[in-house]
């Protein structure tokens, strides 16, 4: 595989309510590695900056019917976009990768993050108008990665497993969420159960968080369908 050509920006995109969460440790253990390689990073931590992830018509101007995607699109034309969401809009336009780091909250992304993307991926911006979808989108050429932890054990996610499998579970967020939007999507780095393991357990969870961001630029992209 093709490894990232310099200079390199990396978005990091946190979702989780505990700053010393073995989520936020991964994260930041993440954000190191990818400093020492000379990645410029940019860390958006969603509950420390109190990020709104509703979408309503109170951040659009007053309208007989709202719709969404309509609204965006507008107002990216007009240039009047919501200053908190175009400076999102602008990190994530600016970087080569995104990270979206969470805890798998009901086999899905944490409320917060969610609204993070409701509100971020604007059309008009990123997707649809006059852009296109999936390899016409804005974001085409760029890579994506999740970077989360579960609950359940490795063995509770394989195929036929009591949760299911992990790869089927997050194909809405892998191609429904980041491919459509243009992103070549990584292998999700996932550390599974940290609350049940030990603390020498955790380490080397953290230690392989770590590696596989060294190799990030060779880590391989998933094959979804389009």
């Amino acid at each position: 595989m093709t490894t990232i050509p310099s200079p390199r920006t990396a978005l990091i995109v946190h979702a989780h309510p505990e700053p010393r969460s073995f989520s936020a440790a991964q994260m930041r253990a993440a954000e190191r590695r990818l400093v020492a390689q000379g990645w410029a990073v940019t860390v958006v931590d969603l509950h420390a900056i109190g990020w709104d992830p509703v979408l309503d018509p109170s951040q659009f101007p007053p309208g007989a019917h709202f719709k969404p995607q309509a609204e965006q699109m507008a107002a990216v034309r007009a240039g009047r976009l919501d200053p908190v969401v175009a400076e999102q809009l602008e990190a994530l336009l600016a970087a080569d990768l995104l990270v979206l780091s969470f805890p798998l909250w009901w086999f899905s992304v944490p409320a917060i993050l969610k609204g993070w993307l409701d509100r971020v991926l604007v059309m008009g911006a990123v997707f649809g108008g006059d852009l296109g979808l999936f390899d016409e989108a804005a974001l085409t050429g760029r890579r994506a990665v999740l970077l989360l932890t579960t609950g359940g054990s490795a063995e509770a996610f394989g195929p036929g497993s009591r949760f299911g499998d992990l790869e089927a579970l997050l194909y809405p967020i892998h191609h429904g969420t980041l491919r459509f939007v243009g992103y070549d999507v990584l292998e999700p780095v996932v550390t599974f159960a940290p609350a049940h393991g030990d603390d020498a357990a955790r380490t080397t969870g953290l230690d392989a968080v770590g590696a596989a961001f060294d190799a990030i630029g060779d880590r391989r992209v998933l094959h979804l369908t389009t």
